[in-house]
């Protein structure tokens, strides 16, 4: 199928609703029937202000997150949409895919 990967680039000190904004965004993704998707902690990175952000011993709110999902454009969109409507500020990459499963389900 073609489509696209979405990619959406956070801390884990974000939060949205009281939740953190990875975890938020995993959850809706997951609301709205997309197919999967998957959270990524990382170690180190640094963003657009150029600051370093790390998962330290005594600070992990800093830590840099990602969350992945490959999907439809109809998908993509609505996602999107829902993020834009919340009023969600964050960094994210769109970048066209095919993608399918191989094997038996």
């Amino acid at each position: 199928m073609q489509g696209y990967q979405l990619s959406f680039f956070t801390q884990q000190g974000h939060r949205h609703h009281g939740v953190p904004l990875a975890e938020w965004i995993l959850q809706e993704a997951h609301r709205l029937g997309i197919g999967g998707a998957t959270l990524f902690a990382a170690s180190e990175g640094f963003g657009g202000d150029r600051r370093i952000h790390a998962a330290r011993f005594f600070e992990l709110a800093d830590q840099p997150e990602e969350v992945t999902m490959a999907l439809s454009s109809q998908e993509a969109e609505l996602l999107l949409d829902r993020l834009r409507g919340e009023g969600i500020k964050v960094f994210y990459v769109k970048t066209p895919v095919e993608y399918g499963m191989l094997g038996e389900k």
